[in-house]
């Protein structure tokens, strides 16, 4: 059998359950990491329940997946988790799921690993979003997400530190509502509303422009050149506030992040 006709003949046993987004519609991709409690608590010991170091990672991660040819809008990361937002417009691999997936999860992998020192795995999943406002509520739940995580954790790490067990802890903590959980806190002296703002909300990663002076290369001559770069806002808003936010991202034309 010539090549060819046995890479057509088997080609459709790889590709007969590609799944491609329809034109149209917001991709977000969610990327978690893999048993990433033992990693940061057992292996590599991080302060808890927040450490500036895991954060920087995390951050740092998040800019590599927004500059290796992807096309991302808006960026937000939370505890071990990704999310990365993706015009209607973005064509990149056709649209096939598999390949974001597989790439993304790859890529989120490789970067974290070579940062920390030692092996590291995130998998992936796309929300395919057909309208605006689905986008923002997808992250309006994972801002409102990190609120909840990061009070039940703090909560849970304060009973821990003050030395309950984990089955302790984790009983102790069953029922109670949010004010509860902020008394408890308050009666060990720390006040949840004076905590960093990127601990309760998340962290967000957008494009920005910026004026460069340049040198004309024929004319020699001084200009101001335009540039992009990264900002990492670890102040995000919340509720509403957030919510416009999210829209300013989704009104912006898909290049602002090409």
């Amino acid at each position: 059998m010539k090549f060819d006709d046995l890479d057509n003949k088997m080609r459709v046993f790889e590709t007969a359950a590609d799944l491609c987004v329809l034109p149209g519609v917001f991709m977000v991709a969610r990327l978690d990491g893999r048993s990433f409690t033992r990693l940061t608590k057992d292996v590599c010991q991080f302060e808890a329940p927040f450490d500036e170091r895991f954060r920087d990672l995390m951050v740092s991660t998040t800019e590599s997946l927004m500059t290796f040819g992807f096309r991302v809008l808006y960026a937000y990361t939370q505890s071990d988790e990704i999310s990365l937002l993706f015009g209607p417009e973005e064509q990149l691999f056709g649209r096939k799921l598999r390949k974001y997936n597989s790439v993304l999860a790859g890529e989120a992998s490789g970067q974290f690993s070579l940062k920390l020192g030692r092996p590291a795995c995130f998998d992936c999943r796309i929300s395919q979003l057909p309208t605006n406002e689905l986008v923002v509520d997808y992250f309006r739940w994972r801002n409102e997400d990190a609120f909840r995580n990061s009070l039940n954790a703090w909560c849970y790490w304060t009973l821990r530190k003050g030395g309950q067990t984990e089955q302790q802890a984790t009983k102790s903590l069953l029922g109670l509502s949010v004010s509860q959980k902020n008394e408890l806190l308050f009666q060990s002296g720390i006040n949840f509303n004076d905590l960093p703002n990127w601990q309760k909300r998340g962290i967000g990663l957008c494009w920005e422009a910026y004026d460069q002076p340049a040198l004309n290369p024929v004319t020699k001559e001084e200009v101001t050149a335009r540039r992009r770069r990264i900002h990492t806002n670890f102040d995000l808003p919340m509720k509403d506030d957030y919510s416009q936010f999210v829209r300013s991202f989704i009104s912006q034309p898909q290049t602002q992040g090409a």
